[in-house]
């Protein structure tokens, strides 16, 4: 890897290969480093969320969702806003349907993507059985008033559960914009002493209106909707492409974009952003009728989609990595390089058995049960050899239980395929990938007793041969 740099009191990694982008974001990459690490942020910002569609929007609209993220604005309540104290970093304000009857929830940062209240205890790998365990936890610790126990102490339906683990659902998309005490106090006034009852309506109240209305408190006109690139509806990639344009003429707001990839795991991949029109465009059962019935009416669609609508939110963007910060994405011979490493890894390793009976990794992850370590990190309770072995799952804990060794070397391999895929390469950071195949190097390894100190990985990814091409 290249030197190290440093700003503002904090170091981070740079590669003689990384893009121009990255180097340019150096400041923010820091202060995001302070955000997601728990400790007082160093200005105020505002960072709309855009995230992509999942299950059936992605299957029939393709909108995806929005939000917003104020560093600092905190929340007494989840209804009830206030200014940050220090040490606090803010919080993600997002209007869903159907959640207490209220428009608008605030939760803060690492909980709206991960589900969990420390960096640490992010999982490497998740299912749905795992995301469900930890959302249904944090709201049992922090919702329980806004969003109670069925009668019979089961989990409630509903669609709060997208308020918590954003990132195991989709990609997000962050278009970041430097605010002011004054503009927070201002938000909070507004969003305390107005009504905060459901307003949800597709068409002109959805959750991208609420996140325009919010940026709009911040700089009046720095977003809008389209009228005619999705037809008078907000959609979350029109606030993306508005806000960029918007900041390429203020760069005093000290703009700045990335991407939060989603967590690999066995939940189904978010799809590509779209807007109104370009999902009329992509969707033959649209666009047959009207090529056969209006040609000229859809060549001037096409037209105009071209012109004006052809925006990529995550193009040429950084990846927010495992250590909370700014690095480039893989490139498709950094793609090959690992590959190959870990076809080769894999093959000179030694035997794993994992079970008598004959099954696989994928049959026993299966069926796996959610835990807690004694620190409340989250575990998996493995089945195998008619034995209940725990596993850890997290950076933090998955050298520590070495009976699971094995279970855990097949977790972390899972992990590495999926960012290996061709689609996946530009949403994953590489430093990501390196520290990974160091990671399953050690399970690999000859096990020792004891809990096993995991400071050294980002140290042994330099010894895997994944210099960046010249």
């Amino acid at each position: 890897m290249g030197g190290l740099a440093s700003q503002a009191g904090f170091t981070f990694c740079t590669d003689a290969g990384e893009p121009e982008a990255v180097l340019r974001l150096r400041k923010p990459s820091a202060i995001l480093f302070l955000c997601l690490s728990w400790m007082p942020c160093a200005r105020a910002e505002a960072r709309l969320f855009v995230g992509e569609p999942y299950g059936h929007d992605a299957a029939f609209a393709g909108t995806g969702h929005a939000a917003v993220y104020l560093s600092g604005v905190c929340a007494t309540t989840p209804v009830l806003l206030r200014p940050c104290a220090p040490g606090e970093t803010g919080i993600v304000l997002s209007r869903y349907r159907g959640i207490g009857g209220y428009d608008w929830i605030a939760i803060p940062l690492i909980p709206y993507l991960y589900a969990v209240e420390r960096v640490e205890d992010i999982p490497l790998y998740a299912d749905r059985r795992l995301v469900a365990f930890l959302r249904d936890r944090y709201r049992r610790n922090h919702l329980e008033s806004l969003i109670p126990d069925l009668p019979d102490g089961g989990t409630p339906a509903g669609d709060w559960y997208e308020l918590i683990g954003a990132s195991y659902l989709r990609t997000i998309y962050t278009f970041e914009i430097e605010t002011t005490p004054e503009q927070d106090a201002k938000l909070i006034r507004t969003l305390n002493y107005r009504s905060n009852n459901q307003r949800w309506n597709l068409i002109t109240a959805n959750c991208a209106d609420f996140t325009r209305q919010v940026l709009s408190l911040y700089y009046p006109h720095s977003v809008h909707r389209s009228i005619v690139g999705d037809l008078g509806v907000t959609t979350p990639k029109q606030l993306a492409r508005t806000l960029s344009k918007y900041s390429r003429h203020h760069p005093e707001l000290e703009p700045a974009t990335f991407v939060i990839p989603q967590v690999p795991g066995t939940i189904p991949r978010s799809k590509r952003l779209k807007g109104v029109f370009e999902v009329m465009l992509t969707a033959k059962k649209y666009m047959l009728p009207i090529f056969i019935f209006h040609p000229y009416a859809a060549s001037a669609a096409v037209a105009v989609y071209v012109q004006h609508w052809h925006f990529n939110p995550g193009k040429n963007a950084p990846i927010l990595d495992s250590n909370r910060q700014l690095s480039a994405a893989m490139t498709s011979s950094d793609r090959r390089t690992i590959q190959d490493q870990l076809e080769e890894l894999v093959r000179t390793a030694p035997s794993r058995d994992l079970d008598a009976n004959g099954r696989d990794w994928a049959s026993i992850h299966a069926t796996a049960e959610p835990g807690l370590d004694p620190s409340g990190a989250p575990t998996l309770q493995v089945q195998m050899e008619g034995q209940i072995t725990a596993v850890g799952v997290t950076r933090s804990n998955i050298l520590d239980f070495p009976t699971g060794s094995d279970f855990a070397a097949g977790l972390v391999e899972a992990r590495l395929r999926q960012e290996l895929k061709s689609a996946a390469t530009r949403k994953t950071a590489r430093v990501d990938v390196e520290s990974d195949l160091a990671l399953l190097q050690r399970l690999l390894a000859p096990q020792t007793t004891g809990p096993a100190n995991t400071s050294g990985l980002a140290a042994e990814s330099h010894n895997l041969n994944l210099e960046p091409t010249q």
